[in-house]
């Protein structure tokens, strides 16, 4: 397959006639396909033409909607701001939980260890700030499983069942705080 001049004139003319790149296509014929036909185009510089105005479409039906469900009734103040405060947001406040509160516990400066000195059997808990050079790892024995010795893997391992709880417990204290 080749351009040639008239067919190259005859594209021109499809294409400004406002043919599809698939019609012209069709139009050429002899193994000219419709890819063939986009890239002559975007090659020549065509590409920018104006699209036709599509015919009016006949609005598809709506389909039917189930009324909701009846909700509870939304209670409103009565007061009307005017003015500036009119648009004003309220916050209501909500209690502040404060987290469970993690037990200290010393770790030995003996067991502290540094990046190079971490096993495979030591706690990789990090302590302190890694860009300083007191940083280091808790290093205790871990049991075995983990990466954590007992008391950082009951910091870092939740059960899903707890944080189920803890969850429920928290929307529980906001919704009797309202």
């Amino acid at each position: 397959m080749s351009w040639t001049d008239e067919r190259v004139e005859y594209l021109k003319k499809l294409w400004t006639d406002g043919l599809s790149a698939s019609q012209i296509a069709g139009e050429l014929g002899q193994g000219i396909t419709r890819n063939a036909v986009i890239g002559k185009v975007h090659r020549l510089g065509l590409a920018g033409r104006e699209k036709a105005a599509a015919a009016p479409t006949h609005a598809a039906p709506r389909p039917r909607v189930r009324p909701a469900a009846p909700r509870a009734p939304v209670h409103r103040s009565s007061t009307v701001s005017v003015g500036n405060t009119a648009l004003a947001v309220t916050a209501d406040l909500v209690p502040v939980i404060a987290p469970r509160p993690i037990e200290d516990i010393v770790i030995p400066m003996s067991e502290r260890v540094t990046l190079m000195e971490l096993r495979e059997s030591m706690c990789r808990w990090p302590l302190g700030d890694p860009t300083t050079s007191e940083f280091r790892f808790c290093g205790s024995k871990t049991p075995g499983v983990g990466a954590y010795c007992a008391h950082h893997s009951r910091i870092a391992y939740q059960p899903p069942q707890d944080r189920r709880r803890e969850r429920e417990r928290e929307r529980r204290a906001a919704a009797a705080g309202r």
